[in-house]
């Protein structure tokens, strides 16, 4: 692992809350009970990195396995902190995971975003790192907001 992306430590749960705060992805509030499972079960499959400068984190990014199937996760979350945007951070982050998965034998990763029109930056991002647009569900989020979903097999 690169010395400046790690897995999240309980230590690190304030400064991504303001990541998560900036992004304005969800209220940060949530990601503490988000934690709770990855911190508590050594079992568990998910993965949950940050990306650290200067010893202070970021940037977070979280993946689950799709229930069911053989080697498929799911991309939950990605977000840089406003001020580090813009400068390949994002991409970092999806390379390492990439990486990850596919070094562990998994095969396909899946992301989902939604279709509003404050969205298409980051349809372009998956879409710049190959990420074929394989579904839009009507609606799915509300009315009028689709899913979109990108799916990018691990070679």
């Amino acid at each position: 692992m690169p010395d400046n992306i790690r897995f999240i430590n309980k230590d690190d749960l304030e400064d991504l809350k303001s990541v998560i705060e900036t992004s304005g992805l969800f209220p940060p509030y949530l990601l503490a009970g988000m934690l709770s499972d990855f911190f508590d079960n050594s079992e568990t499959q998910d993965i949950w990195l940050t990306k650290v400068i200067n010893e202070k984190p970021i940037a977070i990014t979280y993946c689950a396995p799709e229930r069911l199937t053989s080697g498929t996760y799911n991309l939950y979350l990605i977000a840089v902190h406003k001020d580090f945007q813009g400068k390949g951070i994002g991409g970092e982050l999806m390379n390492y995971i990439e990486t990850l998965l596919k070094s562990n034998g998994n095969r396909i990763l899946i992301v989902e975003t939604s279709g509003l029109p404050e969205f298409e930056l980051t349809r372009k991002f998956y879409e710049n790192k190959s990420y074929n647009r394989e579904a839009v569900i009507r609606d799915f989020y509300n009315e009028g907001e689709d899913k979109v979903v990108f799916w990018k097999k691990l070679t």
